[in-house]
Parts: structure tokens; sequence; C-alpha cells
């Protein structure tokens, strides 16, 4: 890892190098976040969570632009295109953009019409028109250059070739490819319309058919639902600065002087900037837009979950868990003090009247019979009518009757966890149980499912699946590790989550603790 990322990330966190090559190292050891802001504080200077997860994530963003470097120094050597210079330009690039700009003009690349321009013979004259001499005139100069043998078959053939060229030139220029970013971060508006004969079918996009604002301040919730509705063909969208601010934001750099020359050169840089540029630095800006909305939305979808995870617990009381169902029926479970599955039935709230009235006796006959202290109920369809159901019951003031988010309950009850767990029982009961123990204690039960599948946010599906699963994991093991695990009752799954275990330890603790019974103290573990 180059020296000068430590110095970088350092200055980006106020801290001191050293502490950051201390953190790169415990991580390449394997250290996860947890174990080296609580157990390695001597050798990080004391750095916390989140400074860590910053250092982690600057490093591996490094890595990705040190690999790209890599490749692109090796592909010049191998065409024997490394200058110096070029090597100089390289080292100097800060970011990604910079280090493709250095590279671009050798980029091995299609036929293009510049190409075609070169191959034909134009390049001199592209390069006279650049100069701009006060007494070059055009259409003289492109004379010698019209070849019927070459395909130029007139003097305008020649000067639109010569045109191409200087445009893909202006196009290739870090400088002019600089200037763009600036005004476009700057000034560039976001525009979204609605695709026509598509206004009744993306009526939910309704807000943005006709929306325009500054691309640098838009909230990155409404990014996201804007670029949906691109995705799904009902809106176009459009990131633009305004036309003749790009268009002098390139002449300053090419022009010379006021003479027949600069005519040329001139209109070879609006064609750049309108079939080349605007499209490519247009990609490049909508992509870091979209990024920064990501990382927005991947905050709040941890916050979310970290709130979730750290709901208070309602302890080790006997509870009864109800998943509400209209045409199946509502499943029933009864879950002892340790959250163990002790019955299970189906009732019908919303059939006839004979049926609700057996569900009413099974439902008072199970509290009574298992002494349920709480009532559960998952808040998916349904739960309003079957909460109003139990509060019918008018059972002991002492039961509470609390709604439990069930989101991801499903996706459990058909994962591996839950077959080894329930192998007898059909899915309904088993995502009952989860909506059960989620009461009980909301950090053990969640952590068995993919956080994603919790449901932590309206635009979970936009971002980047990677990077969510990433901040959703980082969150996950910080709220494990705060709250900490019991080792004698801890599922393999929360156990994986504690610093300095993993999986294969966790798997390792719960077999032996199957095997031999609860730990006694610290030298059997």
């Amino acid at each position: 890892m180059n020296d000068n990322w430590f110095t970088r990330i350092a200055d980006e966190l106020k801290v001191n190098s050293l502490q950051v090559m201390a953190t790169a190292q415990l991580l390449d050891e394997g250290g996860t976040v947890p174990f080296i802001s609580r157990y390695r504080k001597e050798r990080t200077g004391s750095l916390d969570e989140v400074q860590i997860q910053t250092i982690r994530d600057r490093l591996e963003q490094f890595a990705e632009f040190d690999k790209r470097r890599e490749a692109i120094v090796k592909s010049l050597t191998e065409r024997n295109l490394l200058t110096d210079e070029l090597t100089a330009k390289i080292d100097k690039a800060a970011n990604i953009s910079e280090l493709e700009d250095v590279y671009l003009p050798y980029r091995q690349k299609k036929r293009t019409r510049a190409t075609i321009a070169r191959e034909k013979g134009l390049e001199e004259l592209a390069q006279m028109l650049l100069q701009q001499a006060v007494d070059l005139n055009p259409a003289v100069a492109a004379v010698p250059f019209v070849s019927a043998e070459k395909g130029v078959e007139s003097v305008e053939d020649a000067l639109q070739g010569a045109r191409d060229i200087i445009a893909e030139m202006v196009s290739e220029n870090s400088e002019v490819r600089a200037a763009l970013r600036e005004l476009f971060a700057a000034e560039a508006a976001l525009v979204s319309k609605v695709v026509k004969d598509k206004e009744s079918e993306g009526a939910k996009f309704r807000d943005y058919f006709d929306w325009q604002e500054p691309a640098a301040k838009i909230a990155g919730h409404r990014l996201l639902a804007i670029l949906r509705g691109e995705n799904e063909g009902f809106l176009k969208v459009s990131l633009q600065p305004d036309a003749e601010k790009a268009a002098r934001s390139i002449t300053r750099f090419y022009r010379q002087a006021f003479c027949p020359a600069w005519e040329q050169v001139r209109a070879a840089s609006e064609d750049s900037y309108k079939r080349l540029l605007s499209s490519s630095i247009e990609n490049e800006f909508r992509k870091q837009l979209r990024e920064r909305a990501e990382e927005e939305a991947i905050r709040v979808f941890a916050a979310n979950l970290r709130e979730l995870l750290m709901a208070p617990p309602l302890g080790q009381k006997s509870v009864m868990a109800i998943d509400p169902g209209f045409r199946t029926g509502c499943k029933v479970v009864c879950l002892d003090p340790q959250g163990k599955l002790l019955e299970h039935e189906v009732i019908f709230i919303s059939q006839s009247e004979k049926a609700r009235e057996a569900s009413v006796l099974l439902v008072k006959k199970l509290v009574e019979r298992h002494k349920i202290e709480a009532v559960a109920i998952g808040n998916g369809t349904g739960s309003r009518e079957t909460e109003a159901f139990v509060k019918s019951l008018l059972l002991p003031a002492n039961i509470a009757v609390v709604m439990v988010n069930e989101s991801g309950a499903s996706i459990y009850s058909a994962s591996e966890v839950a077959r080894e767990e329930f192998p007898t029982q059909d899915v309904t009961v088993r995502g009952a149980v989860s909506i059960g123990r989620r009461l009980m204690d909301p950090l053990a039960e969640l952590v068995k499912i993919d956080a994603k599948s919790i449901g932590v946010g309206q635009y979970q599906h936009d971002v980047e699946q990677a990077k969510l699963k990433k901040g959703l994991d980082d969150v996950v093991m910080s709220c494990v590790n705060g709250v900490g695990v019991e080792v004698n009752t801890a599922s393999r799954q929360i156990l994986s989550y504690v610093a300095g275990l993993g999986p294969q330890l966790a798997k390792n603790i719960v077999s032996w603790r199957e095997e031999n019974g609860p730990f006694k103290n610290r030298r059997q573990l």
C-alpha cells in the first residue's frame, strides 16, 4: 500500500498517520472492526468503530485505485507507450477520474470518426488549424489534402475530417475534462420529464413528470426515486449545465486568435462537447451523485436497523405469538421463557361466527395453559383486526399485547437455520416463532436473518447490494459486541458476530456446549 494513502486518510480523519498504519496492519491480520476498537486500543491510539470502519473502507478504495493504475501501466508498457512524462502524470493522479483522463488518449478504442480521418492523412491539417495562424485560410490549406483515392472528395470533407480529429483531441484533454467536471458539480441541473404516453402507467412517479432542480442539492432519496422511474421506463432524466457555459469552459483552452482557423477549432470544440464530452461527463457525474445518494441511504438504513436490533427486549417471559392471516387463518404459537416452542394452533377470526367463537375459547385456553405473559402480533396484513380480536378477549391486565415488525420472518422460516431448529414444523409455524422471539430478544432473533431481508428502508433495493450488506453487517456486529452475549445460551448465529470469533469458532462453541453442557469457566472456553 502506498504510504501516501496512509497520510491522506490521516488528514481526512484528523488523526496520526501511524494510527492509520497500525489499523491497516490489524485489518490485514484479519481483525474485525469491533475487535480492533475494543481490544487493540493501545495499537490504534483508541480509534473508535466509525474511524476504523472509515479507514477500512478508504483502504479498500485506494487498493482498487492501485490495482487500476497497475493495469494501466502494464498496458502502456506492453505497447511501448510508457514514457517518463506519462509515468509522472500517472503517479500524480489523485483519484480514478484523473487517472482515467491520463490514460484516455492511449486507450485502445474502436474505429472512430477521428481514427478514420487520421487514416485519410488529415492529422497534419488538424494540427495546422489548432495553431491558428492569423494568415491561414482553412479552405486553401485543405486543398492539398483532397484525394479521391483516400476518400476525401472535397475541401469540406478535408475540413470535416480535421474537425473530427480536433474534437477527439478536445474530448481527451484532461484539463478540459476537469473544467467540465467542476462546471457540472457547481451548476448542472437535473431535469426529469415523463416519457410520452406513459403518464397513466407511471402515475406513481407523477411528482417527477416535470421536475428540475440543481443536481448538487438534490436529496438522496429523491434522486433514487427519479432514477428508479427512469430505470422502469417512465421518466427521461438528464444532468446538464448551461450549454453556453460548457462551450466557454472548453474554448478558453484553445482560442489563440480570432481568425478563420479559430472558427474551425470552435466548431470542433462545440461538436466535441455535444457528441463526446457531454454524455461522458454526465455519466461520470451521474455515477458520483448516485454513489453519494446510496451512501446517504445506507446510513439511514443502518440507523433503522440499529433501532430495530437495539429495541428493549421483553426478557425471559412466556409469550404467545400470532402471525395474522385471513384465508388460511392466524398461526398461533406459545413459547416458554427461553423461546422454546411449546404448542401451535390456527385460529380463524374473520370467517363464520362459529369459527370466531371457537378461536376465542382456544386462545383463552392456551393463555391459561402456558401462563402467557405477553402476546406478540406480526404487523403484516390483518394485524389491526388481529389486535382488535385479542384485545376483545379481555385478557388479564398484566398481559401486554405488542405489535412486532415481522419483516423477514418469512425469509427466516424457509432458511437453513429455521429448518435446523424446527425440522418437523411448517414454515408458517417457524415464522410465528420468529415473531414471538423478536419480542423476547430482538437482537438474538434478528441476527439469524440476512439484514437486507428485515426491510430497513424504502429504496434498499435501489442501492448497490454489496455495499448495503457490508454497511448492515457492520451495524449487526457493532450491536452484538455492544450488548454482549450469554455464552451458554447464545445461538451460533449471534456468536459468529462476537469480536474474535467468527462462524467456525461459534459453531465449535455450540457443539462443545451440546456435548458437555454449559461452560463453567474461561479455561473451558
